[in-house]
């Protein structure tokens, strides 16, 4: 079943006449996504793969139904993308651009209060609902479907995580990549909602980093709201020195807050196993479904 996309989820691509959003819509069709129209201002009347392009996102809603998009736009005009895609009244927008000016994205958040369009990301590997639907750029042959829901900051480590699962026999409902910027739509706790209300996704594993508080937030929320499905987590940046951001915007230690070592003590005091190394991802899962006596049952490939 999956959360937020599947098989039927009608996809328009902002941006696809791009070099990269050419590239992954080519990926994207051929995991099954029901890509139904493109977006490139002044570009009305091409064809990419297949696909037919428009100069906005309203008249490609209007003229196919869609209620998702992808934007593969560069950085100084995704803000106005995604912004598009909320005035066309779609459902979901994913924002894969990274180097998002923060003021800008605090305009995003702003100007989407009160509307509904969802928003994951930016700067983030998109979502993927295994064998239905990928919106991103996250690799189609390194999961396969099950029962444990996936959340991330780390696009990387989303990949890595899911193909670890994979080779120990645990399949995936759906990847969220939610990025790692410091201002973005979609937070661990709304994915954990969502693989809440979930029935087919039975544990979650979520994988933080270092900076902010999201993942503390996290691990009161699961305490309070969601003690029936198990969770397990890895946090990266153990090493980081204070101070220095580590890749993403977002992973900065500042003021003492949102050290490695604060989050997983957040995370064990509700019960939640963490992994020592990304190696142990894995191992970590399997552990906590063996524990919580559902192994077997998310044991799917």
């Amino acid at each position: 079943m999956g959360v937020l996309v599947n098989k039927d989820t009608k996809v328009i691509v902002q941006g696809i006449t791009g070099k990269q959003a050419t590239f992954h819509t080519k990926q994207m069709l051929a995991y099954g996504t029901k890509i139904v129209a493109g977006v490139t201002p002044g570009k009305a009347g091409q064809v990419v793969e297949g696909v037919p392009v428009f100069n906005t996102v309203k008249d490609a809603v209007d003229a196919t139904g869609a209620t998702a998009s992808v934007v593969y736009v560069p950085a100084r005009f995704a803000a106005d993308s995604i912004m598009e895609g909320v005035d066309a009244g779609l459902d979901l927008v994913v924002c894969i651009t990274e180097h998002i000016p923060v003021e800008d994205m605090v305009k995003v958040r702003r100007y989407m209060e009160g509307k509904k369009t969802r928003l994951i990301g930016p700067n983030c590997p998109g979502i993927l609902t295994t064998d239905e639907a990928k919106l991103g750029i996250i690799p189609g042959n390194i999961q396969k479907k099950g029962h444990v829901g996936l959340v991330s900051r780390s696009g990387t480590l989303t990949y890595e995580a899911a193909f670890q699962l994979m080779n120990a026999g645990i399949g995936v409902t759906t990847a969220i990549g939610i990025g790692g910027d410091p201002v973005k739509g979609t937070d661990f706790i709304d994915a954990l909602q969502l693989f809440k209300e979930d029935p087919e996704t039975k544990a979650v594993l979520m994988i933080g980093e270092i900076g902010g508080t999201a993942e503390e937030d996290a691990a009161k929320w699961i305490k309070e709201n969601m003690p029936e499905k198990p969770v397990a987590a890895f946090i990266s940046g153990r090493q980081a020195p204070p101070g220095k951001r580590m890749g993403h915007a977002g992973a900065i230690i500042s003021g003492g807050k949102g050290t490695a070592a604060d989050k997983i003590k957040a995370l064990n005091a509700v019960d939640i196993q963490v992994a020592d190394t990304v190696a142990h991802i894995g191992a970590t899962v399997v552990d906590t479904l063996k524990k919580a006596g559902i192994y077997d049952e998310c044991h799917t490939c």
